[in-house]
Order: structure tokens, then sequence, then C-alpha cells
């Protein structure tokens, strides 16, 4: 997706996200980064003082669930930075932020062109603009059709049958 004038200059890509979903992202992030820390450090400690540390399954346990929290952290924070907050294009085109209604493969098919983290609460199927199906389709207006290569190497096509902004 192309940066916006508002957007970062870093050259990363710029995700757009529903002002719920950033709340929600920032919250989380905020919790990780403050409590969620603490909480695991403690654990750590309260291990530690168990004794061998080789041994000790506790600790190791608190060790790995640390390393995947500092992931989430690091990812949650390189995805504020780089988000677009507000509402859902409205344009005619399938753009980030958009319900997309398609036929794949000869079956009909409605889903968010998104990151999976705005589709959250819905219950629509998330692409990403990343995925070889949301990258064929991206900038298609209805009508239009596309190929994209399925994972197992097998060529697809799909028509762009209707596109909506999100609402949820």
């Amino acid at each position: 997706m192309a940066e916006t004038s508002s957007g970062p200059s870093t050259g990363s890509p710029v995700t757009w996200l529903t002002q719920e979903a950033f709340d929600r992202l920032s919250a989380e992030h905020a919790h990780l980064a403050g409590p969620g820390r603490s909480e695991i450090a403690k654990r750590i400690d309260a291990a530690r003082q168990e004794g061998d540390l080789k041994e000790n399954g506790g600790y190791h346990a608190a060790k790995d669930e640390q390393g995947k929290q500092e992931a989430r952290i690091r990812q949650l924070e390189q995805l504020l930075r780089t988000a677009q907050v507000g509402a859902a294009p409205s344009s005619d085109v399938v753009a980030p932020g958009t319900v997309v209604t398609a036929e794949v493969a000869g079956s009909e098919t409605t889903f968010l062109l998104a990151s999976r983290e705005v589709g959250g609460g819905t219950e629509l199927d998330v692409y990403s603009e990343q995925s070889p199906l949301g990258a064929a389709i991206l900038g298609k207006a209805p009508g239009e059709t596309a190929t994209f290569t399925a994972p197992t190497g097998k060529s697809i096509t799909v028509k762009v049958v209707g596109v909506a902004p999100f609402t949820g």
C-alpha cells in the first residue's frame, strides 16, 4: 500500500486501522509493556529463587513467555507506528479496509481486506493486502478479474463482484 503524506517516511507499509482497533491495540501494548513486564519479571525472579535453573521448568516457561511477550510488544509498536487511523475508504475499488465480495475459483465469498488486527471482532474472513488474493485484487473494481498463484502453485482466477467500506 502506498504511503500517505501523513504516514511515516521510513519506507514501512502503512496499516489501515479503525479507531476501535487502534485503541484496543494501544491498550494491549500499554498492558504488555507496563504491568505485563512486571508480572513476568516477578515470575522469573520467583522461579530463579527456587534453585537449580537447569532443571527448573517454571523458570524456563516464564523465560519463554517473556520472549513471546517481548516479540508481541515489538510487533504492536511497529503496527501502531505505521497505522493510519480512520474510517474505511469509500471508493469503488478494492483497498485496505474494504469488504469485498468476489468469485474465487467459481465460488462467491465475502471477506475483509485488512490487517488481521482490524478484523479481530468481525465474523468475516480477513485477508491481508499482501496475501496472494489481496495483492491480485488490490485496486480492482467490480466486474474486473485477476489471477493469483495459490501456495499449491495452482493459478486461481478471481472476479470482484462488489466492494463496500468496512463498518465493523
